[in-house]
């Protein structure tokens, strides 16, 4: 009988279980006391306990542990030595795509389109162990709904983006994730559906997923109740002061606490690195004038400024330089992080 399905798939490889790389790679007592320390200093931000500001902060996507392990010790040092700020660094692993590209550590971790997603998922936990055991905490995208099984454990915060915020699947995983998410407004701005999402998984949900076993398995949750929105721009900005008043009527009229993060790239800083310092001081000025609603910022930031392609030869690959999203260099990073810990002291 002709065959009627699988007739596009190439090959299916049979992959390690949540459990067994867990077992290779097991979470230590410091790693541990990292994560549980900052989820907790997190929620207490969000609650407005807690009065310091959320950096989210890091390379728009980590491609090289070697260049990630040298941005997180230098992250390390600030976080010593700024008190008015909650340092969390970005551990980005998936990257969306608009159409076609590179997807991120996870799926292609040797930059080649082999798509070792064994070894992107081993190479990616053993990072956040790495970094998490520095004392260092970790944010992550959250992007294919089987990968949290195998690294949520070592993650702090979490975000859904712009282009899935919307999607049914990602609500019901944050619905079970164990740390804050934040839910960011659309492409577009449209920061409705970020509501919206918030609302959709603060609720019980039953849906089909991989137990830690990787049999899989229907996963059915009880909510998560530390949500916030960020304020990414769209079509055009959405950083200043009215439109920061504006979200957090939208928030208190869909029965939420106000609080929200400013991502100073993206639409915000119309899609130059250069601009994210100029968003975070504005932002900061609207703290510092009164404004009570952000709860966080977040930087594209690496160790060097700007961005490059992936070459065909990957020995010319710069380091410390994303290939993805251009970022602001690790030098502007320091300064501009001083400057609000300095301005937040007045």
């Amino acid at each position: 009988m002709e065959p009627t399905q699988d007739l596009n798939i190439i090959e299916m490889e049979t992959l390690i279980s949540p459990n067994s790389l867990k077992e290779k790679l097991p979470i230590t007592t410091e790693s541990h006391r990292t994560v549980i320390d900052s989820r907790e200093i997190i929620k207490s931000i969000l609650r407005g306990d807690d009065r310091r500001l959320l950096i989210v902060v890091g390379p728009c996507s980590i491609y090289d542990p070697k260049a990630a392990v040298e941005y997180a010790s230098r992250l390390q040092n600030l976080i010593r030595e700024l008190p008015n700020l909650f340092i969390v660094m970005r551990g980005y692993f998936e990257k969306p795509r608009t159409t076609v590209g590179w997807k991120g550590f996870i799926n292609d971790p040797f930059l080649n389109g082999h798509g070792d997603i064994s070894q992107g998922l081993h190479l990616a936990r053993e990072l956040l162990l790495h970094i998490t055991g520095m004392g260092v905490p970790i944010a992550a995208e959250v992007l294919d709904p089987i990968v949290p099984q195998y690294i949520a454990d070592l993650v702090s915060w979490a975000s859904i983006g712009a282009r899935t915020t919307e999607s049914q699947t990602h609500r019901e995983m944050a619905s079970g994730l164990s740390m804050p998410v934040g839910y960011k407004n659309s492409t577009e701005g449209n920061l409705d559906v970020a509501i919206n999402a918030m609302q959709a998984s603060q609720h019980p949900h039953h849906f089909l997923g991989i137990d830690p076993s990787g049999h899989i398995a229907i996963i059915k949750t009880k909510g998560n109740s530390y949500g916030h929105v960020i304020l990414r721009g769209g079509k055009a900005p959405n950083y200043d002061t009215d439109s920061i008043n504006s979200a957090a009527q939208k928030m208190t009229a869909a029965g939420f606490r106000p609080a929200m993060m400013v991502d100073c790239s993206h639409g915000n800083s119309n899609k130059d690195h250069r601009n994210q310092s100029q968003v975070a001081r504005s932002v900061v000025d609207s703290i510092v004038a009164g404004t009570p609603h952000v709860v966080g910022l977040m930087l594209e930031s690496n160790l060097f400024e700007g961005n490059q392609k992936i070459p065909s030869d990957l020995s010319q690959l710069k380091y410390g330089i994303s290939i993805t999203d251009a970022c602001m260099s690790w030098e502007s990073t320091d300064a501009l992080l001083r400057d609000i810990n300095q301005r937040l002291s007045t």
